[in-house]
């Protein structure tokens, strides 16, 4: 294997949003550099309920008004299908 071909692997602090900290390895800096979040999982909507914010925005109405409701679409399809083969019945 040849000499220096790899990065340095070293301990790093980590600091959320919240001021919480935690140590960890990487290549990123250098040893003991402090890496401060802006964004991590205690603040970032994704994490937070995301799905209810995205529908109290309104995207999922916005979605649907572009590309129509395919998904529930289906859905009901497949029920008009068991409906019908029940009558036949």
């Amino acid at each position: 294997m040849k000499a220096n071909t790899h990065p340095d692997y070293h301990e790093i602090t980590v600091v959320m949003t919240d001021g919480t900290e935690y140590k960890t390895r990487t290549t990123w800096g250098k040893a003991g550099d402090v890496m401060k979040l802006d964004i991590d999982s205690i603040s970032h909507p994704a994490w937070k309920g995301g799905t209810a914010k995205i529908t109290e925005k309104g995207q999922l109405s916005k979605f649907e008004k572009k590309f129509g409701s395919f998904l529930s679409a289906g859905i009901q399809t497949a029920g008009r299908q068991e409906e019908k083969e029940e009558k036949k019945a």
